[in-house]
């Protein structure tokens, strides 16, 4: 394995201009669910009724059974090795920019100063009648909680049948189209249209390097069968040793 991380850590240095694509998995070490894989948390909960846009709309407890502890928890969860490390490549100049599924802002909260949410996040929340802003952990009780005009809030996020944010969609694309090598990290690689965005790399020439513990994407070039954590940390070594 040293070999490798040795061998990437070379290229990575030479390309640079760096993306990195992440999802659940890298989070996963933070102790934070994730949802696919197995014990994900749509095995326990069928996402079409506790996370749309349309049951929320009817029924937004629902939501919050799933969120609200998570959410009156933020700030419990905490960065992990694989945040530090893509923290660390910023730094080298070699990441330019981190495209997350994520929601949980563990990138922003490890130090990472280019990142893309393209699915929000939980700590910002809003009142759907009068647009007041709460910040997690400060989100009032109930089942849901609400405003103190009434409304329901609810998070920043993008639920299922809600479109992404255009702005954050078209950042997305242009940083995968431009970028000179991929990182693709913790994703399952299903979730469109974030599962094209490698693709999209790819075709315009990129490296792309997936590090997974469940292989999602044929195409790369180089595939790390590892948790995030080992595998950014030990390729950050190896860059470190050449420098």
């Amino acid at each position: 394995m040293k070999a490798l991380y040795q061998e990437l850590a070379g290229l990575l240095l030479k390309k640079k201009n760096c993306v990195a694509l992440t999802g659940a998995g890298i989070s996963a070490e933070s102790g934070i669910p994730t949802f696919r894989s197995k014990g994900g948390l749509w095995e326990k909960f069928d996402p079409v009724v506790y996370a749309s846009a349309e049951v929320f709309r009817k029924d937004p407890s629902k939501y919050w059974t799933i969120r609200g502890d998570f959410i009156r928890g933020y700030g419990e969860y905490k960065p992990n090795a694989a945040h530090y490390a893509l923290v660390a490549l910023e730094k080298m100049g070699i990441l330019r920019h981190v495209i997350t599924q994520n929601i949980d802002g563990l990138h922003k909260s490890a130090g990472s100063r280019s990142v893309t949410e393209i699915h929000g996040s939980l700590r910002e929340i809003y009142c759907l009648k009068c647009g007041r802003e709460y910040l997690a952990p400060h989100v009032p009780e109930g089942l849901p909680p609400c405003c103190e005009c009434g409304g329901v809030l609810k998070p920043n996020t993008v639920l299922f049948g809600e479109q992404l944010p255009p702005e954050a969609l078209e950042h997305a694309y242009h940083e995968s189209a431009t970028c000179k090598s991929m990182l693709v990290v913790g994703t399952s690689a299903v979730v469109q249209p974030a599962a094209s965005l490698p693709y999209l790399a790819k075709r315009n020439g990129a490296l792309v390097i997936e590090i997974n513990p469940e292989k999602s994407f044929p195409a790369a070039d180089y595939y790390i069968a590892q948790k995030a954590g080992p595998a950014l940390s030990g390729i950050v070594a190896e860059i470190r040793g050449l420098n």
